[in-house]
């Protein structure tokens, strides 16, 4: 079995390139502002625009009763209370425009939480559907060397950032606002004591610039040894079997505690230079409202400023450094959807490297003919798999590749359905280049049946089914008989109905093959590829389904990939090949008489070794290759 995992592949890069490429993979802050990724977000956001201005409206709004209602406390100390004219009816004037701020404060609070929050739900599950369908046609040259579970981050993960990137963009305008609002205010309400007291700003500022470099290192680092640790845990999860087979349950805990200290340690500093800022805010929060207290205090004391205003002035001192403390974290908020922008749509660019021809045909039926022409293929620049391969199927015949390891059996069978694009010559059915068909006629008329045969979670009826909606039940039922997978469905409580765990874990391996074989049955595709389908099946099994894969092969086009030598025997036709090239082509007997290549493999891998002589057996394995 040939794919992109046992042919030859590149050196393995230096440690210290894999520890780089990890990093910027995992890396958490990115530019503070990009453009680019900005402009391609809101491009999902556009079509919701007129929820977001109403969000917007809503935090103006609020922005708009926060500013106020220390003006409306004001008036009260100064007009309603304090002053000789104060009345009662002043007073209460102030007390209902005081409930009316507190009421649409509290109304547009609501407003911008409830638009903003469905607004960006709707936003990132157009982005994960828009990812997804994306992942779908995406070449699998690039699905062969992207990890899964960084995949799966970025889906999850990355796309959660952008989520709280949008829902803080909305805040951070509302913050932005109340920020500039108070400083007018103050220095409306008197200059002087606003100049004074706005002077601990200064000191944020430079507070904030010696914190942000090492509290960014911080925050990475706890982000990095954190992906470390959730990948040490996971592969001693899924190689539990292999770690108490070989008893290195108490290494392994080694490595993993060593992992997990090292991320305790991480996350302790994040978490000091996070907390480092709350103090330092308050502080200078406190130091704002104490000059208020003596400047102001001194101002009224010699009738130069109103005590409302003094009052006012602490009121806006206190809100004054929550729109700051909520940007800092904004701030960090933005750079992480930065980071995580650019990873997502790196994905969503990733070429369609196997698209459609815009004339490309999509025929009812086919006849089932295959031909290579001079093909030649590989996986990595300037290491070819197939080299120069020609050889012709006719219609109905089955045709069995044979050959060691790597020599290109499933590269050819990865062609035939236009997995990959040849790099030269052409791969034909019924004469016309698989490069003319649209891939949903591929996939119609050529099924495959793999070694290790994936099930997806549901019922038995739906897996076998799975290719085609049109099936019925009798359909599905004959399909098993055929197969010999009736007899165990039908023992099981809910039968056909019968619901599959992930990857149809409930079964055994061999149980579920069979219905792989009858989901290829169902699907009545005029090319069955099967890539050592029978691997799995033991021997008792195997001689069951040989009969009815003759009978699914009948009228059809079949590719055998088998190690079995119940399976080669009963291929019309079969092709050895050995390094890239084919070396050998015809019958099971004729290719014995050769005693070539196809001669040592049945010796070595299909007969028993109990039934060679050992001189033979020495023989056959000191034997150089064949060219």
């Amino acid at each position: 079995m040939t794919g992109p995992s046992d042919t030859a592949s590149p050196a393995r890069p230096p440690r210290a390139v894999v520890g780089s490429q990890i990093s910027h993979d995992e890396e958490m802050f990115g530019a503070a502002f990009d453009g680019r990724v900005i402009r391609r977000f809101f491009s999902y956001v556009y079509p919701y625009k007129k929820r977001i201005y109403i969000a917007l409206l809503a935090v103006l709004t609020f922005t708009g009763a926060q500013l106020i209602i220390p003006l409306i406390i004001r008036y009260a100390i100064d007009k309603a209370i304090v002053s000789t004219s104060a009345s009662t009816s002043l007073l209460g004037f102030a007390v209902a425009a005081f409930g009316a701020a507190i009421l649409l404060s509290y109304a547009s609070n609501w407003v911008q939480d409830r638009i903003v929050g469905l607004t960006g739900e709707r936003v990132i599950f157009d982005l994960r559907r828009a990812m997804f369908a994306h992942l779908q046609h995406v070449s699998l040259s690039f699905m062969d060397k992207t990890e899964i579970g960084r995949m799966m981050s970025r889906l999850q993960g990355d796309v959660n950032s952008l989520q709280e990137f949008l829902e803080n963009s909305i805040t951070a305008v509302g913050d932005l606002v109340l920020l500039a609002g108070i400083v007018v205010i103050m220095l409306m309400l008197n200059f002087n004591l606003g100049l004074v007291t706005l002077s601990v700003v200064p000191a944020l500022l430079i507070v904030r610039l010696i914190w942000l470099p090492p509290a960014r290192r911080a925050f990475r680092r706890a982000r990095e040894t954190n992906s470390i640790a959730n990948g040490a845990l996971a592969e001693g999860i899924h190689a539990v079997r292999t770690v108490q087979g070989m008893g290195r349950e108490s290494v392994n805990f080694r490595l993993y505690d060593d992992k997990a200290k090292e991320n305790l340690l991480a996350h302790l500093r994040s978490a000091k230079f996070a907390q480092i800022m709350v103090p330092i805010v308050d502080t200078l929060t406190g130091a704002a409202m104490g000059i208020v207290v003596v400047v102001g205090g001194t101002l009224v004391l010699d009738d130069a400023l109103d005590v409302g205003v003094m009052v006012a002035f602490l009121f806006y001192v206190q809100r004054f450094f929550d729109p700051i403390r909520s940007l800092t974290i904004q701030y960090s908020v933005m750079q992480r959807a930065m980071a995580s922008g650019q990873r997502i749509f790196e994905v969503l660019e990733v070429p369609l490297a196997i698209t459609d021809k815009p004339d490309a045909i999509d025929p009812e039926t086919i006849e089932g003919r295959i031909a290579f022409e001079n093909v030649t293929f590989g996986y990595v620049h300037n290491q070819p798999v197939l080299k120069d391969i020609s050889f012709e199927v006719r219609r109905g015949e089955t045709v069995a590749l044979v050959g060691p390891t790597g020599s290109g059996k499933t590269s050819i069978t990865s062609l035939i359905h236009r997995f990959y694009e040849v790099w030269d010559g052409a791969v034909t059915i019924d004469g016309r280049d698989v490069r003319d068909y649209t891939k949903a006629a591929l996939g119609r008329h050529i099924a495959m049946v793999l070694q290790d045969p994936f099930l997806f979670t549901g019922s038995i009826f739906d897996n076998i089914c799975y290719r085609t909606t049109d099936a019925t039940h009798e359909d599905v039922e004959r399909a098993a008989k055929i197969v010999g997978a009736h007899g165990f469905i039908s023992k099981l409580p809910q039968g056909y109905d019968s619901v599959l765990d992930q990857q149809g874990r409930n079964l055994s391996l061999g149980q579920r093959q069979l219905i792989s074989f009858a989901r290829a049955l169902v699907a009545d595709a005029r090319i069955l590829v099967l890539d050592e389908a029978t691997a799995s099946i033991d021997s008792y099994t195997e001689r069951e389904i040989q009969v009815a894969l003759k009978r699914l092969l009948e009228g059809r086009t079949g590719i055998v990939i088998a190690h079995r030598l119940a399976t080669i025997r009963g291929a019309d036709r079969i092709i050895v090949l050995q390094e890239g090239r084919i070396v050998e082509t015809g019958t099971h007997e004729a290719l014995l008489d050769r005693n070539g290549l196809y001669a040592r493999l049945y010796a070595l891998n299909y007969a028993s070794f109990d039934d060679i002589p050992a001189d033979e057996i020495r023989e056959a394995l000191a034997a150089p290759p064949m060219t």
